[in-house]
């Protein structure tokens, strides 16, 4: 009797763990009845049918990384270059992930190497690294477009590593020292040549302020001058007027005979220690008329200036 009711106990924790079907998160698991797909479960308490429904497959929902091995590639300028990457996705439907293809996983990464070659056979060698980008995405449409009828979603490709061969990488070194000893002398003679540039800017600057100068100092002595003959024409004109009027005024006429004669007598007297004049006047023992001569020339002009 007590055998049987261990019997019992015992059948009846295996019919539960065979009934009772718990499923974690982010998990799918694909029951079959009878080897025929019945239907997928996921997360959580399920009830099953021992010995007629068994779970066939399990799929992880979560997104997954797969990294893919090295390979080489033949660029577009026939250089051979060992390139990895990495490929994240997801399991979108379990069943078709499970019945699709044998191995997705697998799949996933042959597409990825053969898709990858074709890629960087289409460009050269210097494209490779500047193009990842485009690399990446190319390969991601590639394989999303051939892993959709599996239910798996490839999210995106990023390419770890592309190393070319070591005499490649001793040529690329010795291009890049080039370019920049190149980049190098432009820099240099750009920076001669614009020194060059202001310094005869400069001194065409200078030139033109030194001319400037002085054409504005011969502008400055130009008015200086005209000022300076103004201003004795200006005193002689005044010098005039005062001894026309001093002339024209009482007793005027009689300074003017006593200023002649005064004149008349020192110029008389330096002609006679000259030894060098030889031209004497005619009148020269006349001075009253020489002084007659003058007044009437005086005379002449004060008439002409009454007139006018």
């Amino acid at each position: 009797m007590e055998l049987l009711v261990v019997a019992i106990v015992v059948f009846s924790i295996i019919f539960v763990v065979l009934t009772v079907r718990i499923v974690p998160q982010q998990s799918a698991y694909i029951i079959e009845r009878l080897g025929k797909y019945s239907r997928t479960i996921e997360a959580g308490l399920h009830i099953t049918i021992p010995f007629v429904d068994r779970i066939a497959y399990r799929a992880d929902l979560k997104e997954m990384v797969l990294d893919i091995p090295p390979q080489i590639c033949i660029t577009k300028d026939n250089v051979q270059v060992t390139v990895d990457g990495v490929i994240f996705y997801r399991v979108i439907d379990s069943k078709a992930a499970s019945y699709g293809v044998n191995d997705y996983e697998i799949a996933i990464v042959q597409l990825a190497q053969t898709t990858l070659r074709s890629e960087i056979g289409k460009i050269d060698l210097d494209k490779s690294f500047e193009d990842r980008e485009r690399i990446n995405t190319a390969i991601v449409m590639g394989i999303d477009a051939a892993t959709q009828p599996w239910g798996v979603k490839v999210l995106r490709y990023e390419i770890k590593s592309i190393n070319p061969p070591k005499d490649v990488l001793d040529a690329m070194e010795k291009q890049m020292r080039a370019e920049r000893e190149k980049r190098a002398k432009i820099l240099e003679s750009e920076a001669t040549r614009d020194s060059l540039i202001n310094n005869a800017e400069g001194r065409k600057q200078d030139m033109i302020k030194q001319s400037e100068a002085d054409k504005q100092r011969q502008i400055n002595q130009a008015h200086g001058q005209a000022e300076a003959i103004l201003s004795v024409a200006r005193a002689t004109a005044e010098g005039t007027k005062l001894v026309a009027a001093a002339l024209a005024g009482e007793g005027g006429k009689d300074a003017a005979a006593l200023r002649v004669a005064e004149e008349y007598v020192k110029q008389l007297g330096n002609m006679a220690t000259n030894s060098d004049l030889l031209i004497v006047p005619s009148n020269v023992g006349d001075p009253n008329a020489i002084i007659a001569s003058a007044f009437s020339v005086f005379d002449r002009v004060k008439s002409k200036q009454t007139s006018v």
